[in-house]
């Protein structure tokens, strides 16, 4: 893997595309349209409505360069393996301490997104699950200390 590469499942690709489309077009038009009524305000150096608007479209104007820099990098991962751990596989782990079966999908970090039990493959849970395969036992460092899992199942994603 190359040192800026970000790997993406097919999911996460249309995510970042589907943003980017919205903030070129529908997002920066709004802002021309904001600033374009703050000036209408006349003096600009006490001009709360007009520094907002240059706020919010600088920040708007960085999350564009972030995400074509992560679109010229990046790398889609379709994991149809189900014999061995890899981006976008979707692992069905037992928490050996408590007895509870937890369900993640491993993605890369662009995507990840704890609510959704979507997991980065550089996380400490994602370096230990890359490449274990059914039965493999595995052990997580965390705050609470070391944590450890049977992996019951690898799913192809869908």
């Amino acid at each position: 893997m190359a040192k800026n590469e970000i790997i993406l499942t097919p999911e996460g690709l249309k995510k970042l595309e589907d943003e980017l489309e919205e903030l070129k077009t529908v997002k920066r038009s709004e802002l021309a349209h904001r600033l374009k009524v703050a000036i209408s305000y006349g003096d600009l150096k006490e001009n709360s409505e007009y520094h907002s608007a240059k706020d919010d479209q600088a920040f708007m104007e960085t999350r564009i360069s972030q995400l074509e820099k992560m679109l010229k990098t990046a790398r889609v991962s379709n994991s149809a393996d189900t014999t061995k751990v890899g981006v976008g596989s979707i692992v069905v782990l037992n928490d050996i301490e408590v007895s509870e079966k937890i369900e993640y999908r491993l993605v890369g970090p662009a995507e990840a997104d704890v609510f959704e039990n979507k997991i980065s493959y550089e996380s400490p849970m994602g370096q230990a699950l890359m490449g274990k395969t059914v039965g493999a036992t595995i052990s997580v460092d965390a705050p609470i200390g070391v944590i450890k899992y049977e992996l019951l199942e690898i799913k192809a994603s869908s």
